[in-house]
């Protein structure tokens, strides 16, 4: 008995040692494509719009409300100790350090991630991808590299936006229903806010568009077994960026604010 647990759980390590070599020499090609010759740059401008201009509504709608939510829970635990003031302070920083960032990167994983995999999921078990290669055409530098690129350049931009109106819906709530003075609520946002605090949700936006765009073309250009292979590869798209982005959210936290 102790003998199959033991070789389970080599079973269990190998595979998983074996996916991770896998991905870690995907993720190294699909770079090396980003950076050299040739480029397509109206299919990396055609996936800047499917990840950024798309994804607007549902990552304003989602750090809007955000943000709201933030102050007013933030209003009923700093009211206990009447320190009111520093709402501002606490919305502000942790949108711009952590809910902008890690809201976004969740949004664009469940919208883009899926509609990554999926695209190049049924491009793969319908043998388009087969047939350029065929064609010599490399499937990576045509359909991974746009889409690494745009993950990365476009997630910084729909996170500032996030930002943005997040801190505008703490602004509302703050205002119109917490009655605080409007000159008082933004002297105090911009008074803690730090670039440091807008710099590392930036990096951490680049870091989440990266294996967000890594994670929808892995698993999608890997699928396999028709229909379901494509519905199991966009369902794993999805749970693992999300995942990646929790985990190395984390990383780079620990990376910037570390003492």
């Amino acid at each position: 008995m102790n003998f199959n647990l033991l070789g389970a759980i080599g079973r269990a390590v190998l595979a998983f040692l074996q996916i991770a070599g896998r991905l870690l020499l995907f993720s190294i090609e699909g770079l090396s494509h980003c950076i050299r010759p040739p480029y397509f740059p109206r299919l990396v401008l055609r996936q800047m719009i499917e990840v950024g201009y798309y994804s607007i509504p549902v990552v304003s709608l989602t750090a809007l409300f955000s943000g709201m939510v933030l102050c007013l829970q933030s209003y009923t635990g700093f009211s206990r100790f009447s320190a009111e003031a520093s709402i501002p302070m606490v919305v502000v920083i942790s949108l711009t350090r952590e809910l902008g960032p890690v809201m976004a990167g969740l949004m664009v994983a469940g919208r883009v991630g899926a509609a990554m995999a999926a695209e190049i999921g049924t491009m793969r078990v319908s043998e388009q991808i087969d047939a350029m290669t065929t064609l010599s055409t490399n499937p990576i530098k045509y359909l991974i590299a746009p889409r690494l690129i745009a993950g990365i350049l476009m997630l910084p931009f729909l996170v500032l936006l996030a930002d943005i109106v997040g801190v505008f819906g703490g602004y509302l709530v703050g205002v119109y229903k917490l009655d605080f003075n409007a000159q008082n609520y933004i002297t105090n946002t911009f008074e803690f806010l730090e670039t440091l605090d807008v710099v590392s949700g930036l990096v951490k936006a680049a870091v989440f568009g990266f294996l967000i765009a890594l994670m929808g073309c892995y698993h999608g250009f890997n699928s396999k077994g028709g229909a379901q292979g494509v519905g199991r590869a966009t369902t794993n798209a999805v749970v693992s960026g999300a995942m990646l982005v929790l985990v190395s959210n984390y990383i780079i936290t620990e990376a910037f604010f570390a003492k």
